[in-house]
């Protein structure tokens, strides 16, 4: 019997994901073929059919984390949690939030991401679980830096962190819609509208 080499097979897997993300990104899901995704990773139908069953399966498989980032990315959410510092960790939280923004292809597939959720349950699920642990990192961080005597005790702690959720949404979507827009040049701006939210006393000069 013919032995399957894990190491190559998610190597294929993962040029497939990339291939099709340079076009999701592009196109967008729907005008993206399978015989566009075919030519580009330079596959039969029959071999990328082997690796994933149908587009769609592709285009999930492009926002879920593979283990060793995905693990990155929940041990480090899990570290602030705990941090003895939660305003540093708060920041290097919004750091790692913003992070993907910066490269050239994520905020085009997040915004698709946002319009296929809408007819796809299963994706809007992975989002969801996404968008969930991040925010509850998030309000966590809050609750501990207002403990500590780190940011104003009279914010409504819930509705603080659904802002800072949509200001960091608001990086990817900038990104997505103006060609303009550097995200990165940005960041220390949120940084300063964040210190100026949540600490009015200090207010620190934007990074150059």
């Amino acid at each position: 019997m013919r032995t399957v080499d894990p190491a190559r097979r998610q190597a294929r897997r993962r040029h497939i994901i990339n291939a099709a993300a340079e076009l999701f990104a592009a196109k967008g899901f729907e005008r993206t073929t399978t015989a566009e995704i075919c030519k580009a990773t330079g596959m039969s139908a029959g071999n990328l059919f082997h690796y994933f069953p149908n587009k769609r399966a592709i285009f999930h498989a492009v926002f879920e984390d593979d283990e060793h980032e995905g693990a990155t990315k929940a041990e480090r959410l899990a570290a602030a949690r705990t941090a003895a510092d939660p305003w540093t960790a708060l920041l290097d939280t919004v750091d790692l939030l913003t992070a993907p923004a910066m490269e050239p292809l994520v905020p085009a597939l997040v915004m698709e991401a946002m319009v296929q959720a809408y007819r796809d349950p299963e994706l809007a699920a992975l989002l969801s679980r996404d968008n969930d642990e991040e925010q509850s990192t998030v309000l966590t961080l809050l609750h501990n830096a207002a403990a500590a005597g780190q940011i104003d005790p009279t914010l409504d702690l819930d509705g603080t962190a659904a802002w800072v959720m949509a200001l960091i949404a608001a990086l990817y979507t900038s990104a997505a819609t103006d060609p303009t827009f550097n995200p990165a040049a940005q960041l220390p701006t949120l940084r300063l509208i964040l210190h100026r939210f949540l600490r009015p006393d200090a207010t620190p000069k934007p990074e150059q």
